[in-house]
C-alpha cells in the first residue's frame, strides 16, 4: 500500500465518521467537558474499536474469495442504503442522547466517560463495519487500522474543539450524501469485479 491508498482510506472514514452519532455525542461531551479530556477518551475509544474492526476483517479474510467479496459487497451496499435512506435527524437526536451521559467534574472521569461512551456507540457502528471491509478487500490490516484511527482521532479533534462550529457550517445531510453514494461506487465496483472474475 502506498501514501494514496493511505489518503484515501482516511478520506472514506473520515466523511462517514463526520454525520455519525458518535461525532454529534463528541460534540455534545465537549460541550459539558473539557474538550481536552473529551478528545482523549474519544480517541481511545476509537482506535480500540478500529483494532476489533481490524481483526474482525482479518477473519473475514479467511473466507473462500466469492463469498467474502459478497459479504464485502452487502457491507457497501447497505452502508449506501443506510445513509442515502436513514435522515441524519435520526443521527443528531442519538448523538445527542449519547453525548448527554453524565459527566464528571474530574479530568479523568471526563475521559473516561467520553471513552465509555464512543466505545459502546461504535460497536457495530457503519465506519467499525468498513473499516473491517476494508481489510477483507485490501488484505491490509494495519495499513487500515493505521489510516482508520488517524481520522477517526481527527474526528475526535474536530469533534471536540469545533464540533460547534461544524456543525452550523456544514450541513449532516450533504456529508451523509457524499459518503452514501461513495459506498454505493464501491459496492457496485464489488459486485462487477466478483462477477467479472
Amino acid at each position: 500500500m502506498n501514501l494514496a491508498s493511505f489518503a484515501g482510506i482516511f478520506a472514506l472514514i473520515f466523511v462517514l465518521e463526520l454525520p455519525d452519532k458518535t461525532m454529534i455525542a463528541t460534540v455534545v461531551m465537549s460541550a459539558r467537558a473539557r474538550p481536552v479530556s473529551v478528545f482523549l477518551g474519544a480517541s481511545v475509544a476509537f482506535v480500540a474499536q478500529m483494532a476489533i474492526a481490524a481483526l474482525i476483517g482479518g477473519a473475514l479474510d479467511l473466507l473462500p474469495h466469492a463469498l467474502r467479496e459478497g459479504i464485502v459487497a452487502a457491507l457497501f451496499l447497505g452502508g449506501a442504503a443506510y445513509l442515502l435512506f436513514v435522515p441524519e435527524k435520526h443521527e443528531e437526536s442519538e448523538g445527542t442522547v449519547e453525548g448527554d451521559a453524565e459527566v464528571a467534574a474530574r479530568p479523568w472521569r471526563e475521559a473516561l466517560t467520553a471513552f465509555t461512551v464512543i466505545f459502546i456507540a461504535e460497536f457495530g457502528d457503519l465506519t467499525q463495519i468498513q473499516a473491517a471491509n476494508l481489510v477483507a478487500k485490501t488484505h491490509q490490516p494495519w495499513f487500515v487500522f493505521a489510516a482508520s484511527s488517524s481520522a477517526l482521532v481527527c474526528i475526535a479533534a474536530l469533534g471536540s474543539f469545533a464540533g460547534q462550529m461544524l456543525v452550523r457550517r456544514i450541513p449532516l445531510a450533504r456529508i451523509r450524501l457524499l459518503g452514501g453514494l461513495i459506498f454505493l461506487g464501491l459496492g457496485i465496483y464489488t459486485v462487477v469485479s466478483l462477477l467479472v472474475s
